[in-house]
């Protein structure tokens, strides 16, 4: 390796610890400050809460054997809901693109579904599957399967016509040219969706648990706004931002492996 190189190598690497540096100095001033303006008085600690008190609310929750029964049941759902839509949405991907004449038949449905509020469907959902984790588990699939279905065919569109082209010259079949063409061109945007799916499945999960569940943390935020325990409520909210960068980080380092296995 020349001294260029590790040169360039190094340079990436001090970038990195200076993005993360920025990171962290500011998630902890926007904590000292959000705990000095509460202790002076300058902001309400009834409605705002404050760091020390949510560090108190999770160390009785703990204590109570409450915290992490609540944590695993929203991860739960969430993955759950997660794996189903990219599953289902993955395989509805392929048979509209197979399909053309379908996916048209279906694209005005698909837009509306999307475009629907999924909470609409509450009641609905609640007296079909019970005020239960199945509930919670289909609302959330109802949010992040029609966009998994989207993002997904909309890659399988953008394959190189002039592969596709060559795939044909050479006489191969729809399930070749699919496995060995369309699919690997289309890692990218399959990745996104994994992005985009973890994000509405959480959404939706959230939602799913304000409407009917007895665990998990969005049924800590419903219980503390009853009771006006907004401590409570902003440890549900700290939490929720947590386990949605936890999530978001395990899907990079996920697309980090996958692009470096296919490469």
């Amino acid at each position: 390796m020349s001294s260029e190189q590790k040169k360039y190598l190094k340079d990436i690497k001090i970038n990195k610890i200076k993005i993360l540096f920025w990171q962290l100095f500011l998630l902890i001033l926007f904590f000292v400050l959000w705990e000095v303006l509460v202790q002076n008085g300058l902001i309400s600690s009834f409605i705002y809460s404050s760091p020390s008190r949510i560090i108190k609310t999770i160390i009785n929750l703990i204590n109570d054997h409450n915290f992490f029964i609540h944590v695993y049941t929203t991860l739960k759902e969430v993955i759950i809901s997660f794996v189903l839509g990219i599953t289902l949405g993955f395989i509805i991907a392929i048979i509209l693109y197979e399909w053309k004449r379908l996916a048209k038949i279906l694209d005005p449905y698909l837009t509306m579904l999307n475009s629907l509020p999924k909470v609409a469907l509450g009641p609905l959902i609640i007296i079909i599957w019970g005020a239960n984790i199945k509930s919670v588990i289909v609302m959330a699939l109802l949010i992040n399967l029609i966009v998994s279905i989207i993002t997904i065919y909309n890659g399988f569109l953008q394959t190189d016509e002039y592969r596709l082209k060559l795939f044909q010259t050479m006489n191969a079949s729809k399930w070749q040219t699919l496995i060995m063409l369309v699919i690997p061109s289309s890692y990218q945007t399959i990745i996104a969706s994994f992005k985009l799916a973890i994000a509405q499945s959480l959404v939706g999960v959230i939602m799913g648990e304000f409407l009917v569940s007895k665990m998990g943390i969005g049924y800590l935020i419903v219980y503390g706004k009853q009771v006006f325990n907004l401590d409570l409520v902003m440890t549900g909210i700290i939490l929720l931002a947590i386990i949605s960068y936890i999530l978001y980080k395990l899907i990079i380092i996920l697309e980090k492996r996958l692009l470096k296995h296919l490469n």
